[in-house]
């Protein structure tokens, strides 16, 4: 009996398993996009049970989509669903970046001020974080005003930072004061002509 029993568990086993697991669809670009733009990427992965592991590493290493590289990378980078491998992950963020993922250079740009995962530089955190605010990451912006509050970087750079500033849109009561506070800090170190005339100038490079 208990031979029979073991066999007719097997035999449902898949049928029960198969019940309680939901496939998970993978994602489209835009909507990993807006995942990462929410910073909600690592914990979908987390959320759809790891499901969609293989499916991302190939859209990573073989489709070579920059989305997908971000992502791959700051899986491996945090360890989430596969083994941590930190320069791998810093490695993967680093295509993305290069293939133009604003929120990968904004990333790296972020990790190099702080020093998660390297040491802190200051400088290439500045390089990273103009290049992504010159594509109006507004996450870069306020980074990079709060460098140049610090003393790091050159006069030159803060007309365009402010215009950039001036001009980013965000419906975040929060996200609006601190980017009043920060234009005014930018403004105490700039000529009221230089403050008028990035007011009405829009950089984007």
């Amino acid at each position: 009996m208990r031979i029979l029993f073991f066999i007719l568990f097997m035999l449902f086993l898949p049928l029960v398993k198969g019940q309680n697991l939901t496939a998970v669809q993978i994602y489209t670009d835009d909507q990993l996009l807006n995942l990462i733009k929410e910073n909600k990427h690592l914990g979908q992965v987390v959320l759809d049970e790891c499901q969609l592991v293989q499916d991302i590493e190939a859209r990573a290493l073989k489709a070579k989509m920059p989305s997908y590289q971000f992502l791959w990378g700051d899986m491996l980078a945090y360890g989430v669903c596969v083994k941590k491998d930190i320069p791998l992950g810093l490695y993967y963020m680093r295509l993305a970046a290069d293939q133009g993922l604003v929120e990968g250079i904004e990333q790296l740009g972020r990790y190099y001020h702080i020093g998660k995962f390297m040491q802190v530089d200051i400088n290439q955190a500045i390089s990273f974080l103009k290049a992504a605010a010159a594509m109006n990451n507004l996450a870069a912006q306020m980074r990079l005003a709060l460098i140049y509050q610090q003393g790091y970087g050159s006069p030159l750079d803060y007309p365009s930072l402010y215009s950039q500033l001036h001009h980013a849109i965000t419906d975040d009561k929060k996200e609006h004061q601190k980017i009043t506070r920060l234009l005014t800090q930018l403004a105490s170190k700039m000529p009221d002509k230089v403050v008028n005339a990035s007011k009405q100038k829009i950089y984007t490079n």
